[in-house]
């Protein structure tokens, strides 16, 4: 079992940036990747992006790409997720999930069936 949480959450204006951090414990070791999804009010979860682990290599949805930045550090079990030039679009409950198995295929980090563990989630309000 691994045990993902997320913080960092809150109110920002537009434009603005927010950092949201995700700390796993329990079985890290086995540990393939993290990645962010998020929710916004009415709609379907959605992929934002997703680092591995071993690697470090970063996926993000087009979408979210030259605004949002994910980044880990091993030796804490944390992963970060930058979020520049906010939009009010980008209000949502933001979660943090954990896959023990890198996906084959690029394309798998953004399925959340890819992903075992999930967070609680934090949210993130962003007023215009």
């Amino acid at each position: 079992q691994v045990q993902p949480v997320e913080s960092g959450g809150g109110l920002v204006q537009a434009g603005g940036s927010l950092r949201l951090s995700c700390a796993a414990s329990g079985r890290t070791f086995s540990m393939g990747g993290m990645g962010w999804f998020r929710r916004a009010p009415g709609k379907e979860r959605e992929f934002v992006g997703a680092i591995g682990w071993n690697n470090g290599r970063t996926y993000y949805a087009d979408s979210m790409k030259g605004r949002f930045t994910i980044s880990r550090d091993n030796a804490k079990n944390t992963t970060d997720l930058q979020m520049n030039s906010l939009k009010p679009e980008d209000t949502a409950v933001y979660y943090c999930a954990v896959t023990q198995v890198s996906p084959s295929f690029p394309t798998g980090w953004g399925r959340s069936g890819t992903y075992n563990y999930w967070g609680q989630g934090t949210q993130v309000t962003v007023s215009s």
